[in-house]
């Protein structure tokens, strides 16, 4: 299909402005790494024993006289404003934010102000950019780009929370099994539950600090008085990893029926090891029809070239070449 005059315009801004995107994109990216790497290098050079909950794994927005910027009370009144006119279950809402890494009670508005924010920016940016260079491009064309931008804007914040989410549950369950083997550790060395938990936390802050976070906040949680099961509890809703939904499930059971919960520890460590085995072993027996289909396709008809191109182009050139 050919590229006609008519949408060369559209075309060209639309490229213009998706490169502007990019590049303020690509500075919030490169400024955030920045960040990250100084606050990491603080972490290894503090010598003290507290550790708390700063850093990017435990993002929370919270308004102060002094710490509140004017464009996070700005995306937090507009957020406001319009959750009003919304409803549904906050419960859910706030584990969606929990589960991303993102927690405060202000979070949801300003995530619902970004989201406004960008359903007006984006068609305005367009259609700025179309009104000074390209003013003679059509306007069923913009009203197209400007209506694409909207729905752009009200998705690609969904997108993003989703994307966090699903990297910081990644980053979980690789920790899990070191921090497992750490809490049996604890445990039959005569640490009480609580305290395993805190001390696990601790050591795995710099390796894993997602997991080191929830393990935090599951430790405060207890001291701010609430019962051992409602906080494992929570604490399996906000990782919503199977894995820990089954240790918290045994963890619980063990305190209601009394049992030896280092004994208990130790069967589901071996039980989960075992498990992790016959995975990685299941997982190794696939392996070799999942390569059918990039053998056939990628190397398959390079052998055939290879092997049968000279005889194909001497049977050629014996029976039909002049």
């Amino acid at each position: 299909m050919l590229i006609t005059d008519e949408y060369v315009p559209i075309i060209i801004a639309s490229t213009a402005f998706l490169v502007i995107c990019l590049i303020f994109l690509s500075i919030t990216i490169f400024v955030r790494r920045r960040q990250n790497q100084r606050e990491m290098r603080l972490k290894i050079r503090s010598k003290e024993d507290d550790w708390d909950m700063s850093g990017d794994e435990a993002a929370s927005i919270e308004f102060t006289d002094d710490s509140a910027s004017f464009l996070t009370r700005f995306l937090h009144s507009i957020g406001a404003k319009m959750n009003r006119s919304q409803s549904g279950d906050e419960t859910e809402i706030k584990l969606k934010f929990l589960r991303a890494g993102l927690r405060g009670k202000n979070v949801p508005t300003i995530f619902l102000g970004i989201k406004l924010v960008l359903a007006v920016a984006l068609p305005s940016s367009f259609l700025l950019i179309v009104v000074l260079f390209f003013p003679s491009m059509q306007t069923s064309h913009i009203f197209l780009g400007m209506w694409f931008l909207v729905m752009a804007g009200l998705i690609l914040p969904n997108m993003w929370i989703g994307r966090k989410a699903r990297k910081r549950k990644e980053k979980l369950v690789r920790a899990f099994p070191d921090a497992l083997d750490l809490l049996v550790v604890c445990v039959e060395a005569g640490m009480g539950l609580d305290a395993a938990f805190r001390r696990v936390g601790e050591e795995i802050e710099l390796s894993h600090p997602a997991l080191s976070h929830e393990l935090n906040w599951l430790n405060l949680e207890l001291r701010a008085g609430k019962s051992r099961q409602i906080a494992l509890k929570n604490l399996a809703a906000r990782t919503d990893i199977d894995d820990v939904s089954s240790l918290v499930t045994m963890l619980i059971q063990t305190d209601r029926f009394g049992t030896s919960v280092s004994k208990a520890l130790k069967v589901y460590a071996d039980s989960f090891r075992t498990a992790r085995f016959q995975k990685a072993e299941e997982l190794a027996a696939t392996l070799g029809t999942k390569m059918i289909f990039p053998l056939a396709i990628c190397l398959f008809p390079v052998f055939f070239i290879i092997g049968l191109g000279p005889v194909v182009l001497q049977l050629y050139r014996v029976f039909l070449g002049n």
